[in-house]
């Protein structure tokens, strides 16, 4: 349900319907599947929308690994907002909603029963909220994009390339929190490429990057925005990263098997 309604909220639309497939392996446990139906209906609660179609089906005992859940959306686009991963320009500011890198790392733990003696927790959740009060504030804002598969430097990558311009991010401005980039050395990962679920990145007119700070701070889940990088004509292209000790570090997409695989 995050997952879609979040898409949706990057397409500049309100959510208003879903539809839900579910493919359920013989055996599998009523009470697990009560229990996600009943995880389903409060995510679609907070959100307000409503499922209003679907299908089920049982496959054989061994072929399903459990149970799959297939959702998509409907909503309605926010009148006089266009936003779209080619339309970043020169003089604008990037900005990412909170802490990344948390669901990745939470979810490759949980899967492979990794205990890093910290609490890892998924950053699950809708940014619909955020991302209204955002399009409010500044309905010229130009890019939303969400960093799951791939992670921020995937994201912001795909959009150097689309949009032909260059972009500058500061690593110590990049909000990723103690736990995760902890758990990311241990397991020899780059927290920029971990997959986040409650997150989005957001590219605004420069100018206007103080009101859309403050409008995503004003909403519940957008209280940890950060403003991240600038967007230039130089480097046309490319995502590069002013680390924190003065080096500058080109990000390219992810290649090869995001890890953990998650959608």
């Amino acid at each position: 349900v995050h997952g879609t309604v979040n898409d949706l909220a990057m397409c500049g639309a309100e959510p208003l319907y879903l539809s839900a497939g579910l493919v359920i392996e013989e055996g599998f446990p009523m009470s697990d599947l009560e229990r996600v139906v009943a995880g389903m209906a409060e995510a679609c609660r907070n959100v307000g929308v409503s499922v209003v179609t679907g299908d089920t089906k049982v496959v054989d005992r061994g072929k399903g690994d459990g149970i799959y859940v297939n959702t998509s959306g409907v909503g309605r686009v926010r009148e006089g907002v266009s936003v779209g991963p080619a339309r970043a320009t020169a003089g604008d500011a990037v900005l990412v909603s909170g802490p990344v890198g948390d669901h990745g790392i939470a979810v490759m733990a949980a899967r492979e029963g990794i205990d890093l003696e910290t609490e890892l927790v998924s950053d699950s959740a809708p940014v619909v909220a955020p991302v209204g009060a955002l399009l409010e504030a500044v309905p010229d804002a130009h890019v939303l994009r969400d960093p799951t598969r791939g992670g921020l430097a995937t994201a912001l990558a795909e959009v150097a390339v689309a949009s032909q311009v260059g972009t500058r991010l500061e690593e110590a401005h990049i909000p990723v929190r103690d736990e995760v980039r902890g758990a990311c050395e241990l397991l020899g990962l780059d927290p920029l490429y971990v997959a986040c679920e409650g997150r989005f990145l957001a590219v605004v007119p420069g100018e206007r990057a103080e009101e859309a700070l403050a409008a995503v701070r004003s909403e519940p889940g957008g209280e940890g925005t950060r403003l991240i990088g600038r967007v230039s004509a130089e480097d046309p292209g490319r995502l590069v990263l002013r680390t924190r000790i003065g080096s500058h570090r080109l990000l390219e997409r992810l290649s090869g098997e995001q890890l953990p695989r998650i959608c």
